[in-house]
């Protein structure tokens, strides 16, 4: 043997001991090790002059695993180069089922780009090959199913998707039989598309089954165990069921504590899931507690720069917007964008959802400019992304009704609506929680009107759908009867609001305990109640039970809490306690300044009252002063015709009667009579030339 051939089989040899070590590091997670000893190998493969079949086997080997590598750390990037030269390898070896195999892994690739449409061009390709190869629907294509399936998921075709995992199951059946694990894979995946579609119960079956195989298979302690509690405990918290999801959390947790240690990427996204389970019960505390273990892993075993870490400051986000910690809340979003935008690129699904949420934490500011931008940035993405029928896009635009609504706007907020609702009926059907939802947005909107009945019958179709799918213990209900509460006492139908804020104290309690924020809400709702009925005692002693559970859980310096105080001093005002009513104003307006800046709404409503206080002790000066405040801020926050603004002149009109300036009252008088006839004539446009809501179906968040 020559110089020469002896040294090219060393070079093969060292090639493949290197791709054997490369697999060995690689299935036990350690990934970095694996990428060294890949690139090693092909390095050796570099020096080889000649190549073999053998060779070029090797080669695609190594690409294909290299992109695997990158898949799993989320860089679609690198990914897709290797798949690429592994796919140039496979056509150059005229290989059908690598050729099949590779197209099938770009589809993923793809996916995880948010490029659906070409995910699903490769997956179609590979499953053309694999049935001239085959013949038949065998297990190569059932995979190709299941993973078209996974994208018809991520774009909201969901009926698509289950009947993509209906068929790859029907293959599997009939090549595995009932007991195989990849038939519990598919279990799990129809159990998550089953949750999103708010079939609640359909999803429970299927997951039951897929535990029941699993647990057959592989014991009670394997990590593909923990993944289904842990898709269970997702569920369970849907439904409300909180305790139970923690519950199933925790069992997934014990499962991957013993079988990865503590500092495991699945870990990690276990105290994820039970950070959002508490956040949802007002827990926020335990909630970020959750979220700072779960970030910590990620830090460790992640790339800086991975999704997952950038969706844990999106979550952190949200509990400090729950907290009315905007600005943390602002900062947890910026960090996950400038993470998203470098490992994603501008147009990813993901980077829509951050969008959104720093939208909506500007619309608790009362920016609502910004807030607007935010939601059009994340809807042109969602367009592009998704097409135009995704429930993500519904969403999007109810977020938009969300400032219209607030800024009086609201045949803009119905507008939003009504495309949200058209959206969500199509992809979802008609008994979906978010179409109980966007009832529940369309009847706060009557009650902002004076239109109480139409608010009531709203809020009963939102009863009724969640009812059916929720049960009667949900969260969801709970708020949905307070809103009818909040119509009762704008009727001043005062008894039956008090009785259905009771009931809806009850049936949150129930889920969240007795110190969530949205009791003390309710309190609160309760208090002004009684103020109205001049019950003055039982009205201090609700703000009282409201204020004992905002000020621990929520800190002394939230938005509600201002509002708490804003109805305290609206008590005193009633009781002749002028005094004592401007310094509960000064409370709620310094908390307010702090959290919202000088330009909230809320902080009109609180000049208002103080105004109302100076008014009653004949203070008219200062009363008109405070009214001309809470009238600029809407000007500037909202619009010129606010409904809000009808009352605010009408007030500084009472005022100036008083002083005998009956020209400067008429002045008043004529601008609040203007905003009247600009509301009657928007009401009467609506009315008789706009597209009518759609009544029979509809949807929101809450």
């Amino acid at each position: 043997m020559s110089y020469m051939q002896s040294s090219e089989s060393t070079f093969i040899e060292n090639a493949k001991l290197l791709h054997g070590k490369a697999l060995t590091s690689q299935k036990a997670g350690n990934d970095q090790q694996a990428l060294s000893y890949y690139t090693q190998a092909l390095e050796q493969i570099d020096l080889i002059e000649d190549d073999t079949q053998d060779i070029d086997q090797l080669q695609f080997d190594i690409f294909y695993n290299i992109c695997h590598l990158y898949m799993q750390q989320y860089n679609a990037t690198l990914a897709k180069i290797f798949i690429d030269k592994a796919l140039q390898m496979a056509n150059k070896l005229q290989l059908q089922d690598e050729i099949a195999k590779c197209l099938n892994t770009r589809g993923n690739i793809k996916r995880l780009e948010g490029d659906y449409d070409s995910a699903l061009l490769d997956h179609d390709k590979s499953v053309k090959i694999k049935l001239k190869i085959d013949k038949i629907e065998g297990l190569n294509v059932a995979h190709s199913y299941h993973d078209i399936g996974v994208v018809f998921y991520h774009q909201g075709k969901f009926d698509d998707a289950i009947a993509m995992y209906e068929k790859s199951l029907k293959i599997k059946l009939s090549t595995l039989g009932d007991d195989h694990i990849d038939i519990a894979n598919t279990y799990g995946c129809m159990g998550t598309v089953y949750d999103e579609q708010g079939k609640y119960d359909d999803a429970i079956i299927v997951y039951e089954k897929s535990l029941k195989i699993q647990l057959l298979a592989l014991g009670d302690h394997h990590p593909s165990i923990a993944t289904t509690y842990s898709n269970m405990g997702t569920l369970y918290d849907h439904q409300g069921k909180y305790d139970d999801a923690v519950s199933m959390y925790e069992k997934s947790l014990r499962i991957q504590l013993s079988a990865f240690g503590d500092t495991h990427p699945s870990t990690a996204t276990t105290y994820h899931n039970m950070g959002l389970s508490y956040d949802h019960q007002g827990k926020y505390d335990h909630a970020i507690s959750m979220f700072e273990k779960s970030l910590k892993i990620r830090l460790s075993t992640l790339d800086n720069s991975h999704p997952d870490i950038a969706n844990t400051y999106n979550n952190m986000g949200l509990v400090y917007d729950h907290q009315g910690k905007y600005d943390d809340a602002v900062s947890m979003y910026k960090k996950s964008l400038k993470i998203e935008l470098s490992s994603l690129g501008d147009n990813h699904p993901n980077i829509a959802t951050t969008y959104n949420n720093l939208g909506l934490v500007y619309h608790n500011q009362g920016k609502f400019d910004f807030a607007i931008s935010m939601f059009e940035k994340s809807l042109k993405i969602e367009l592009s992304a998704l097409g135009d029928n995704h429930p993500r896009i519904g969403t999007t635009y109810q977020n938009m009704g969300k400032v219209y609504d607030f800024q009086g706007k609201y045949d803009e907020a119905l507008s939003m609506y009504d495309k949200s609702l058209n959206i969500h009926l199509s992809s979802l059907g008609d008994n979906h929680p978010y179409v109980g939802t966007t009832y529940h947005n369309i009847g706060k909107i009557y009650n902002a009107q004076g239109k109480y009945d139409e608010a009531i019958s709203m809020y009963n179709k939102t009863l009724k759908i969640y009812l059916s799918v929720l049960g009667n213990n949900h969260p969801y209900v709970a708020i949905t009867y307070s809103n009818m509460g909040a119509v009762y006492h704008n009727q001043g139908k005062y008894d039956d609001a008090v009785s259905i804020y009771e009931k809806s104290i009850e049936i949150f309690r129930l889920a969240n305990g007795d110190n969530h924020p949205t009791i003390a809400t309710m309190y609160s709702k309760m208090g002004k109640v009684y103020i109205d009925q001049g019950k003055y005692d039982d009205a201090h002693s609700m703000l009282e039970k409201s204020l004992n559970i905002q000020i621990p859980v929520l800190g002394d310096n939230h938005p509600n809490i201002a509002t708490t105080y804003n109805y305290m001093g609206m008590l005193y005002s009633n009781q002749g306690k002028y005094n004592s009513a401007v310094t509960m104003f000064n409370k709620s307006l310094k908390i307010n300044l702090s959290a919202l800046g000088d330009n909230h709404p809320s902080i009109a409503n609180t000049y208002h009252n103080m105004g109302r206080a100076y008014n009653e002790q004949n203070k008219y000066d200062d009363a008109i002063s405070f009214y001309q405040r809470a009238i600029s801020i809407l000007i500037d926050a909202q619009s010129e015709s606010h409904p809000d603004l009808v009352k605010f002149y009408d007030n500084i009109a009472n005022c100036y009667d008083m002083q005998n300036r009956h020209n400067e009252a008429a002045e008043m008088r004529q601008k609040s009579n203007n905003i009247r006839s600009r509301l009657k004539q928007i009401n009467t446009s609506k009315q008789t030339s706009a597209t009518p809501i759609n009544q029979s179906q509809g949807i929101y968040y809450i």
